[in-house]
């Protein structure tokens, strides 16, 4: 198609038709009814009758026309984790991976769609990749490709939308690395409900960190007033225990040394009566898994038996990230959150007297509908009293089916922007204050990165980020790191010991 052709992008009348498909191994748990897009009077019968088939069978790149690809990730772990997939899907395709923003024949982009800023990135991106590769195939998944299907077909240059119910089958959905081609009209594979709990992920991902991302659970039912994440990855599921210890020994054997644990609301996680604490006791056992950190979770679901269990085991990082989202119970109850300030500080206080070392993240949100300045300062108050470690701070955003987007009370632009910056300002004097506690100290820093000026970058147990200088090669070894100084983005100080414990990553 000639660019002109492709920048019109017209938008096709689509006819939408229901079909029925036989269960499988593949879709036990898969709702049999799903929808499928008919543009221009073809049916695309292939591959949504039929999940693909991810058998990992080795590619031979050189027998492929290599195609260049670049994938970009926007917003949680979660959908960090899922674009890993997606990328070895595309390397068993026959596809080159280049970094994004270089020239490329294939745009995956992989949305967010928890504010308004996220979903207008999305749609900037898309006209910022045509602008450098005008003929390039744009494959949009992720939450806005979930919510925003109506929006985004009618947006120029986008070829293929592919929302949560099949969003890793995405490769499957491509034409062969030498077939692609710019489309008249978007093809789009979407649900309005996400049914699918199989979890049926293929194992492997891209080594391209030293930390691996390992989802166990997705969707979420808490229906926070203020929050699209329900509507956009359904209701809660959880993965098999032995799919989750299968890719967890398979990472550990191609050398990771630490997984991430990602969901949504990875505390509700149960499958067959066994609950979260029962998948990290069976996680701890497996051999060569040197840490286990558990991502972002729900304050009401940390039980003393999960304190009790990360204060047990060296294996578990000292760590937690709980949403606090506000300081004031009256917005509390107006989000639909399940605590009080009162049980969210009796939380931290057990916490920290199990784990005394805790590093502690919490979520803050500003200008909640409603939100006065009494209210914020109570917010204010609590952050500034809490021994946090670091503070995410976001503006509220309205969001399209939300009970929160009913509330009047709305607050000013300008009022927003300057709570932001005080509550930012807070954030660097705890991340500050954090890391000066760490000084003294000598911590087991597994080393991810190198910088300029021969700097070497790692993290400690506690998400403690820091600094060496030296010319040697550090990436996945975990060393000693005794910490000499701070600033409020890293912590500085030097090895102890020269005996690194080093795994070197396997490549799929």
């Amino acid at each position: 198609m000639a660019p002109e052709q492709a920048s019109k992008h017209e938008t096709k009348t689509l006819q939408t038709e229901e079909l029925h498909r036989p269960p499988n191994d593949l879709n036990r748990s898969l709702s049999h009814r799903f929808t499928v897009i008919r543009a221009r009077g073809r049916q695309h019968r292939h591959p949504q009758a039929t999940l693909p088939d991810r058998t990992q069978t080795p590619y031979n790149t050189i027998a492929m026309l290599a195609s260049r690809a670049s994938l970009h990730t926007l917003g949680c772990r979660l959908n960090q984790a899922e674009t890993s997939i997606l990328g070895e899907g595309l390397r068993r395709k026959g596809f080159e991976l280049v970094e994004f923003g270089q020239p490329t024949d294939l745009l995956v982009l992989n949305t967010c769609a928890v504010t308004e800023d996220a979903e207008r990135t999305s749609r900037y991106l898309i006209r910022k990749t045509l602008k450098h590769s005008p003929h390039a195939f744009i494959a949009v998944t992720g939450c806005y490709a979930q919510t925003g299907v109506e929006t985004l077909k009618q947006q120029a240059g986008i070829d293929l939308i592919v929302g949560h119910q099949f969003k890793l089958d995405l490769p499957a959905y491509l034409p062969a690395a030498h077939e692609l081609r710019k489309r008249s009209a978007a093809e789009i594979h979407h649900t309005k409900t996400m049914s699918r709990g199989d979890f049926d992920l293929p194992h492997f991902v891209e080594p391209d960190s030293t930390r691996a991302l390992l989802k166990i659970q997705d969707g979420c039912s808490a229906m926070c007033s203020f929050c699209i994440i329900p509507f956009a990855r359904g209701h809660e599921r959880s993965r098999t225990f032995q799919d989750i210890l299968s890719e967890a020994e398979s990472l550990t054997d191609r050398g990771y040394r630490e997984i991430v644990l990602t969901g949504v609301n990875i505390g509700q996680y149960t499958q067959q009566g066994l609950d979260f604490c029962s998948l990290l006791r069976r996680l701890e056992q497996v051999a060569d898994l040197e840490r286990i950190r558990i991502s972002s979770i729900e304050p009401t679901t940390v039980t003393e038996e999960l304190l009790d269990l990360l204060a047990s085991s060296k294996k578990f990082c000292p760590y937690l990230h709980l949403p606090l989202q506000s300081g004031d119970d009256t917005i509390l109850e107006a989000m639909n959150r399940r605590h009080t300030v009162k049980t969210y500080g009796k939380l931290i206080e057990t916490a920290l007297a199990k784990i005394p070392d805790l590093g502690l993240g919490t979520d803050l949100m500003v200008g909640f509908p409603g939100e006065t300045e009494a209210a914020f300062q109570n917010t204010v108050a609590i952050a500034t009293d809490l021994p946090f470690s670091y503070l995410h701070v976001f503006p509220y955003s309205p969001r399209p089916g939300t009970a929160a987007l009913r509330i009047k009370e709305r607050v000013s632009s300008a009022t927003v922007t300057k709570r932001t910056n005080i509550l930012l300002n807070l954030d660097r004097t705890k991340r500050l204050a954090f890391h000066n506690r760490q000084i003294g100290k000598t911590l087991p820093v597994l080393f991810e990165s190198s910088g300029k000026d021969s700097h070497r970058f790692g993290t400690t147990p506690n998400f403690t980020k820091v600094a060496v200088t030296g010319d040697r090669d550090l990436r996945n070894q975990i060393m000693p790191v005794t910490i000499t100084a701070a600033t409020d983005r890293y912590t500085f100080g030097h090895i102890v010991s020269t005996q690194p414990r080093h795994t070197a990553m396997a490549m799929p």
